[in-house]
């Protein structure tokens, strides 16, 4: 019997919800709220491009050229970028993951990252999805289940829509006050305020054609401590809130630019939450240390609101 190009599908239903989970790195695939579909997602049957919905451990982002030290150690990642030769998005996205529980609501799944070549640490991987009346909340869980310190960081790599056939007229608001500058691979090399450059979205504006791969830092929050990333329809009418919780310092937005499928450029944006900034294990810049037994837990989620048909 042939099998899906990215393994089980499983999925949940809240209301007039939906989602799906796929057994290939337990990636998030699909998400609808009646009538319409929030996540440019993928289809069950094709191979994951971009990134889209994917979970980013034990690294989001880059590594430059690999290799990095930790406790004293050398240590070179397999290079997975091959133009640039950085290691990049973790070690987790293309191995099957396997189902922990599953509920109508709610879908656990599951995986261990063992000790291997560039990093020698051995941890227990958890990515819980839960629709509720808020919408779609997901909590990224990691425990040190070895007897040295690993360095660690998470993300996931949604793409969005809100039905407009570009991003370019879709309203984005980000509430940071500070985003990173990078070199031509991509890594950081600065961080500068927002405020009078091009990359100032604390009020909503249209994205235009503005290119966006870039991460931001120094988040606004609210009383819950939580950072909310807007994308909203043209009309203002419906649109799609991103919620930054627990463990997310900073979060990338990306416009699709250079995505090696033409057709699929610019047409959802990448909001990823992210608990550190790329080449953050040679940096050491907001990398958690995580000591046997520890845990680390990254905590995001979509509300979808305006009208669903």
């Amino acid at each position: 019997m042939s099998r899906n190009a990215t393994g089980a599908q499983w999925q949940m239903r809240y209301g007039d919800q939906t989602a799906v989970v796929v057994e290939l790195g337990g990636a998030l695939r699909h998400y609808a709220v009646g009538g319409r579909t929030v996540l440019d997602g993928f289809e069950a049957d094709a191979r994951i491009t971009g990134g889209r919905g994917q979970l980013l451990v034990p690294w989001p982002n880059r590594v430059g050229g690999g290799r990095y030290t930790w406790k004293g150690q050398e240590l070179q990642l397999p290079p997975t970028e091959p133009d640039s030769g950085n290691a990049i998005h973790g070690l987790l996205r293309w191995s099957a993951w396997r189902l922990l529980d599953q509920q109508e609501d709610r879908v656990t799944t599951g995986t261990t990252l063992f000790p291997q070549p560039g990093y020698p640490f051995l941890l227990g991987v958890s990515a819980e999805y839960q629709l509720g009346p808020e919408g779609l909340a997901v909590a990224v869980t990691a425990t040190n289940l070895g007897e040295a310190v690993a360095p660690y960081g998470a993300g996931q790599h949604p793409y969005l829509t809100v039905g407009t056939d570009l991003v370019d007229e879709a309203l984005l608001t980000v509430p940071a006050r500070y985003r990173l500058r990078t070199d031509e691979q991509g890594l950081p090399v600065g961080s500068e305020p927002v405020q009078g450059t091009p990359y100032d979205f604390r009020a909503p504006r249209p994205i235009g054609e503005q290119p966006l791969d870039t991460a931001f830092t120094e988040l606004d929050r609210d009383a819950s401590g939580r950072a909310v990333v807007r994308l909203a329809h043209p009309s203002g009418q419906h649109g799609i809130d991103v919620w930054l919780g627990e463990g997310t310092g900073f979060v990338q937005v990306y416009t699709g630019d250079t995505l090696p499928e033409p057709e699929r450029r610019r047409r959802g944006i990448a909001v990823e939450a992210m608990s550190c900034p790329a080449d953050a294990f040679r940096s050491g810049r907001a990398v958690t240390a995580l000591g046997p037994g520890a845990q680390h837990v990254l905590r995001w989620g979509l509300t979808p609101w305006g009208p669903t048909t």
